[in-house]
């Protein structure tokens, strides 16, 4: 194992859900510390605080005071932070007329003010990395959205938009910052919502972390201010 990869460390937002909880799986083996965030108050029996792993559940990351002191706890705990993957967000789908404009500022606050809030109180400690990362969960679907999905597409749009300015911001820094794009994700919850689908074209949360673990890596310096589609065979 490297050992400056085995010194880093990620901090995950939405870290208790499914593709936070992939991610987090999978960056242990490789040897990364972690520190998962989440706006739920009880964490799942396999996000243990360790001497590697610190657990900071009820989080709401709409709060730039919150976000500012889950920074603060990471460097109490590990005196650094090299990554931030915002994966934190949410989805509703209802069509303009029969909806209601609460889902846009909903969304919003879910999609888009989660990733700046925890963006702006972890950048400080992510400038002094060697490396700094940040890889932000966009949308596939924000390039068009489609029926019922205005409010969704608009605020991962904003999401993709937010991961280009802050890139072009700090791309002299040394810091990079991405977006990843996917199209279904292969969850439970969206299992059951489309039972009839064939899941096999979707995107696993593994293959998805995968996507987001090179561009954190030392091999993907010269990528930033993209977004990544990944598709799947959607």
């Amino acid at each position: 194992m490297d050992y400056l990869t085995s010194q880093r460390v990620i901090a995950i937002t939405g870290a208790f859900g499914n593709l936070g909880a992939a991610l987090a799986a999978q960056a242990a083996l490789r040897g990364y510390r972690l520190a998962l965030i989440d706006h739920a108050s009880d964490a799942p029996a396999a996000s243990r605080d360790t001497t590697d792993t610190l657990v900071l559940p009820g989080v709401d990351l709409t709060s730039l005071a919150n976000a500012e002191e889950a920074a603060r706890r990471i460097e109490e705990r590990f005196g650094r932070l090299d990554a931030l993957v915002n994966i934190a967000g949410g989805f509703a789908w209802e069509t303009f007329a029969d909806g209601e404009l609460a889902t846009w500022d909903r969304l919003y606050a879910l999609n888009l003010r989660t990733a700046l809030c925890a963006s702006k109180a972890m950048l400080p400690l992510i400038q002094q990395a060697p490396a700094g990362r940040i890889v932000n969960i966009g949308a596939g679907a924000a390039a068009k959205a489609g029926l019922g999905m205005g409010a969704y597409a608009a605020s991962k749009a904003g999401v993709q938009r937010l991961s280009e300015s802050l890139a072009e911001e700090l791309k002299d820094q040394g810091v990079t910052v991405n977006a990843v794009l996917p199209s279904i994700i292969d969850t439970p919850q969206n299992r059951q919502a489309m039972p009839d689908a064939d899941f096999s074209r979707w995107v696993s949360t593994e293959q998805l972390s995968a996507v987001i673990l090179f561009l954190l890596s030392d091999e993907a310096a010269a990528i930033t201010g993209a977004g990544i589609p990944v598709n799947g065979r959607v």
